[in-house]
């Protein structure tokens, strides 16, 4: 540890306290888990179904693709309903019809202002009161009724009726969105329980197992008071860690270490390539022909939200419906940046090992590649043969699709990921160990080591659940990967390579590169990991999973707020010395990447993070505006700039086409602001609006969506999408010069 001693134990206290917070409490969800009945019977003690209906249900919705067709809980696509928020509306409403005809012979509507308010407390009442006794939940004969009408609803729209045609094309699904009446009817019976969670109060409290989410007036759903507190908890702790930071940024750091002289040539140009480096070309084409495939199919998704079935008058959907669509769009977003990483970190493997392959690895460098286009192409094949419901039910799963936003491939597909990842791991650490035994500083290079590892292994954590699943305890280990896999310990990699880079260039001290690195770790990690939590307020579980949540995630933003300062630090790394002119487009990506970290991951972040914000915007448009500004923001554009960095050294060459280079960047951030701007966000507030004042139900529902100001504010979208596509083209196509163009052949020196 030597100099960095203290640094080192931050973080490795950061790691210990927020890992124990992160299994305490996720014993809590295992613990509090919403119950599902053993069975659900009449009030004279029919069965009307079982857990193992209601399970059932749930591998039918997984097949159509779960989360990319709508949401459950606020989680998934944004264009059909919140399953669970319209059953629980639909059944509210029959329940009070029938109500109404059954004691006063009218439409509910049609009543006295004294005989609704009688009713909607009736209605409160048997729907608030937790009805489970010894396992079995009973249904009195009015709700028994009015989940048979409700569900009558689902079987026909999730089936090919006529009648729905044109709200099956409002909500962009295809006609006989699951062919089986069989497996139609246990898909009501999961929708139903997933309402029935979200309406009945927790034994003992006054709140429901969702934490009174979603917004439903006619039962009282609205914010609990733990909801408000710790959401102005949340917010002083921001304003307080944004100020303990400025101060320790003024009195901690060294702002009196004079920068080193920078080289007057390129270091690592001076470095002989090795084969595994050559080998890497075919990385960098899969890169953007992924990145490419994934902008196309966003621009269809988006299209999809406005003609629902068809793309300009073709019948798209009966070949490749939206929710397909949706889960390639997502799926091959992570596989290209997952790529662009794996690929920097293959480039560095030989620098850390003074320049030379360990033994095989260039053989490993190339079956890992065709292992990662085996998984590519196994996985989007699966996603195809489940949703067209062409795959046996018992394999979806495994081969098809497993429904979960983020890790939709099947099953195997995911252990073969994973295997791909563990492989890439084993590749790192064969150059790495050697080294970490050499004299000199390691400290920067052994924080390189433990993030890499991290990656390995984290990925793992997807495993930790089944397809039975309870969905609360799937919920938990899912954003283990989406949130602490992907936003935490890859954003220590990538911050750790960089800083690695720079100070392999000599631009920047390993000292201070190392200080920097490990700084930011144990910011990100405090923040990042019961951050987790944030992600779990209304997922069935308590409210102090709400509290940890709420508490660590307004953290998160933190160390944002100095990231104008290390825009501006990589902007000046291109003025230290002459040969930087080289790299100054992959320099430019990194600029993006800190710019777009304090306004998508830090701006918009916390606009839908505090437990009020996100109790009426969960589901909405506003997510989208910060999973877009994050996502590709962030970690696209860092992928991107790795892509660059190691095409510029890989193929010594090459010289970058300004023309291409700055359409490139520059469409691409304006088309992304224009996407948001225009559209995403625009929406995203007019529903913010409709859920505050009618319920989550109206703010995803037909009549609200397909008004039309929100038709309009659609394809204005267009107009972003063509800018952004444009970009994309341009950075695809600079790549693919790069890889195997003129200026490709490749020096033994660079």
């Amino acid at each position: 540890m030597g100099n960095y001693r203290k640094l080192w134990w931050t973080l490795i206290g950061v790691l210990g306290v927020t890992f124990c917070l992160l299994g305490w409490f996720g014993r809590e969800v295992y613990r509090e888990a919403p119950p599902i009945p053993d069975q659900v019977t009449s009030a004279d003690g029919k069965v009307l179904f079982t857990e193992k209906d209601i399970l059932d249900g749930q591998t039918a919705w997984q097949s159509v693709g779960g989360m990319q067709l709508g949401s459950i809980w606020g989680h998934g696509a944004y264009q059909a309903p919140d399953w669970s928020a319209d059953w629980l509306h639909r059944e509210l409403t029959t329940w009070l019809d029938l109500a109404a005809q059954d004691e006063f012979g009218q439409a509910f509507d049609q009543l006295k202002e004294d005989q609704q308010a009688m009713l909607r407390q009736r209605l409160k009442t048997e729907y608030r009161n937790n009805n489970v006794v010894n396992d079995v939940l009973v249904l009195s004969p009015r709700r028994q009724l009015a989940v048979q009408k409700t569900a009558a609803y689902y079987d026909a729209l999730f089936g090919s009726d006529p009648s729905l045609q044109s709200t099956r094309k409002s909500y962009a699904m295809k006609e006989g969105t699951l062919p089986d009446a069989a497996r139609r009817v246990q898909l009501t019976q999961f929708f139903f329980w997933t309402s029935w969670v979200a309406a009945t109060e927790r034994p003992g409290l006054d709140s429901t197992y969702t934490n009174n989410w979603p917004h439903e007036p006619l039962i009282d759903n609205k914010p609990t008071a733990e909801n408000l507190i710790w959401s102005v908890v949340s917010v002083i702790l921001l304003i307080a860690g944004v100020g303990f930071l400025v101060w320790a940024w003024a009195f901690l750091s060294d702002h009196d270490e004079e920068e080193p002289v920078a080289p007057a040539r390129d270091p690592l140009s001076l470095v002989g390539l090795t084969d595994s480096q050559r080998g890497l070309g075919k990385y960098l084409f899969l890169v953007v022909a992924l990145f490419g495939f994934q902008v196309l199919l966003g621009g269809a998704t988006a299209h999809y939200t406005v003609e629902g079935q068809d793309f300009y008058g073709i019948p798209l959907s009966q070949w490749f419906p939206y929710t397909l669509l949706r889960t390639w769009h997502i799926q091959s977003a992570l596989f290209w940046i997952a790529t662009g990483f794996l690929t920097a970190g293959l480039f560095l493997a030989p620098i850390i090992n003074g320049g030379k392959d360990p033994k095989f690895q260039k053989l490993g460098v190339d079956v890992l590649f065709w292992a990662l286009v085996v998984v590519v192409a196994g996985s989007f094949i699966g996603n195809y043969l489940a949703i067209a419901q062409i795959m046996p039910p018992e394999w979806n799963f495994w081969l098809g699709h497993q429904g979960y936003e983020y890790v939709d491939l099947g099953r195997l597909w995911q252990i073969g990921k994973f295997a791909g990842v563990a492989f890439w791991l084993a590749l790192m650490l064969r150059a790495i160990v050697p080294a970490l035994r050499a004299p000199g500083d390691k400290n920067l290079l052994a924080l390189l080591s433990a993030s890499v590892i991290a990656i390995g292994l984290f990925y793992g954590a997807g495993f930790a659940y089944g397809e039975r699943t309870h969905l609360s305890v799937m919920e938990y280990w899912r954003w283990w990967v989406v949130h602490l896999w992907v936003e935490g310990f890859f954003e220590v990699f990538a911050t750790t390579a960089l800083a690695f880079i720079f100070s392999s260039m000599g631009l920047v001290s390993k000292r201070m590169a190392t200080v920097a690195s490990l700084a930011s770790a144990s910011l990100f990690m405090l923040g990042g990991v019961p951050g987790t939590f944030h992600h779990l307020y209304f997922s069935g579980t308590t409210t102090p999973v709400m509290a940890v949540g709420a508490t660590f995630s307004a953290l998160e933003v933190v160390p944002l707020i100095v990231l104008g300062h290390e825009a501006w630090e990589h902007w000046r790394l291109q003025k230290r010395a002459e040969w930087m002119e080289r790299v100054k487009w992959p320099l430019m990506c990194f600029v993006a990447v800190a710019f777009w970290n304090m306004l998508g991951a830090g701006v918009f972040g916390f606009m839908i993070n505090p437990p009020i914000a996100l109790y009426y915007i969960q589901g909405l448009n506003t997510t989208a505006v910060h999973a877009h500004a994050a996502l590709f923001g962030v970690y696209g554009f860092l992928a991107l700039g790795f892509t660059l960095l190691v095409l510029r050294y890989v193929r010594p060459n090459l010289r970058f086409d300004e023309g291409l280079m700055k359409t490139a960047f520059w469409w691409l951030n304006i088309g992304l602001v224009l996407m948001i701007a225009t559209s995403l966000l625009p929406i995203g507030f007019l529903q913010f609006h409709a859920s505050v004042s009618e319920g989550l139900w109206y703010a995803r529902s037909e009549a609200f969506m397909q008004q039309e100001i929100m038709q309009t504010l659609r394809w204005v979208r267009t107009f972003g999408d063509v800018v952004f596509i444009v970009g994309a083209l341009a950075m695809v196509w600079q790549v693919v010069k790069g890889v195997f163009g003129s200026q490709a052949s490749v020096a033994v020196k660079r």
